[in-house]
């Protein structure tokens, strides 16, 4: 049936320019660069062998970072094309690719506009992290003889009843993945069990990531301006999740009346509406897209920016990790583990699961449901430095023992990385 699915999707294609002219407008494509989601390139494809990485959104291009940066360093004559295809991610990209790295949207899955991007780029090799499977975009590829991986791959058991349910009509093009690693057993049983070809499982590359990073002197800044006031960060927040923070706040403020809440909604574009919100529940607050710091007065510090969270996970120590209590799959916990926080979050976690399975049985992290055991778990480590301390150690244990995933991917995807540079095999390091 992908016969059929490729007459849909080129079908598809004018109703496709439609829904990108809609997230044009609302703030999620880039609009000097929309092009690029018709597979034509914004840049010259550098000389020499060029390995295509793959990922979707911030939090799976942030984990194959540590991968990249060893590629590039094992293989001086390798260049990497890095594709995404979310707005944020392209942004963190933009200020984290090492030289001979270069970005460019994906294009969406329509067959003519994947042979326009195929045709300029012409990938030696390509990675695939984590699992978004486009159909027309991996078999396209795959039928021009460029070697596939999937890496730290991942099926959620929603993604998987689906693709069961389709595979009458169309099977998951795991398949066409030559070497296929998953981030969990579980995700190599359900990889295996679609397919896939031997799946493995190596460890989970987010534990190699790097500390996210923070600007010392707005660091100081803001420490300065909180000096002796209890805060506890609630990061990454969605809709639905802000109306639980302010619930648990109020709840928190009868006991501990100068406590300040830090804000920080995934997507600093939804600062306008959060704000509202908060004006309708009566709640002081500073805006720091507007520059404002937290007073006295302000309940809430709303950190609508981008790329601070590394700022505010070290201002406060007590986390509430977003995208849990609604579902959304939750955020990366490793990111609170790594700066040593004592974290919470929502029983949503199944984008991170084993990870969140791993923080709760080492002690540094709790699951709450709803405003009353959110504030019971942020009270908690309030009121008792030693456990907020022990739960912040075990954190940073539990994200430091995980570590090593990346090297153990690097030798089993050999097989792919010697179509790049016959001569120059990339080795683990030792």
């Amino acid at each position: 049936m992908m016969g059929a699915y490729r007459i849909a999707a080129s079908a598809a294609a004018p109703a496709l320019r439609l829904l990108l002219n809609a997230r044009l407008r609302a703030g999620k494509e880039d609009g000097a660069r929309l092009s690029e989601r018709f597979g034509v390139a914004s840049a010259p494809r550098p000389p020499g062998p060029l390995l295509w990485i793959h990922a979707a959104s911030n939090g799976e291009a942030r984990s194959a970072l540590g991968l990249l940066s060893r590629l590039l360093e094992s293989n001086p004559r390798l260049h990497v094309l890095f594709t995404t295809f979310t707005l944020t991610a392209a942004r963190m990209l933009a200020e984290s690719l090492p030289p001979r790295a270069l970005h460019q949207f994906v294009p969406l899955d329509v067959p003519a506009w994947i042979d326009r991007f195929l045709d300029h780029w012409r990938p030696d090799a390509a990675l695939w992290i984590e699992g978004e499977l486009w159909p027309n975009l991996i078999s396209r590829t795959a039928a021009r003889g460029v070697p596939m991986a999937l890496v730290n791959a991942r099926i959620s058991t929603r993604s998987f009843a689906r693709w069961r349910r389709t595979g009458a009509w169309l099977q998951p093009p795991v398949d066409a993945f030559r070497v296929c690693l998953a981030q969990s057993p579980a995700d190599a049983t359900r990889l295996a069990a679609l397919g896939g070809r031997s799946p493995r499982f190596l460890g989970h590359l987010k534990f190699d990531g790097a500390e996210l990073q923070a600007d010392a002197r707005a660091l100081q800044e803001l420490r300065h301006a909180i000096t002796g006031r209890p805060a506890w960060l609630a990061a990454s927040t969605h809709p639905g999740e802000e109306e639980i923070i302010i619930g648990a706040h109020r709840r928190l403020a009868a006991v501990w009346p100068d406590l300040l809440t830090v804000l920080v909604p995934r997507h600093a574009r939804r600062g306008n509406e959060v704000a509202e919100l908060l004006e309708r529940g009566g709640l002081s607050f500073a805006r720091r897209s507007r520059g404002e710091m937290p007073t006295p007065r302000n309940a809430i510090y709303l950190a609508d920016t981008m790329g601070e969270l590394g700022v505010f996970y070290r201002l406060a120590p007590i986390a509430f990790v977003g995208a849990s209590l609604v579902s959304k799959g939750g955020q990366n916990p490793l990111e609170a583990a790594q700066l040593g926080c004592a974290i919470c979050f929502g029983p949503h976690m199944t984008n991170c699961r084993d990870i969140a399975d791993a923080l709760i049985a080492a002690g540094a992290a709790v699951e709450v449901r709803d405003p009353e055991s959110l504030a019971t778990r942020i009270g908690q480590m309030l009121s008792d430095g030693l456990a907020r301390e022990r739960a912040g150690a075990a954190a940073r244990e539990v994200a430091a023992t995980g570590r090593g995933a990346t090297e153990r991917v690097l030798e089993a995807l050999q097989p792919i990385l010697s179509a790049l540079s016959a001569p120059a095999v990339i080795h683990a390091r030792a």
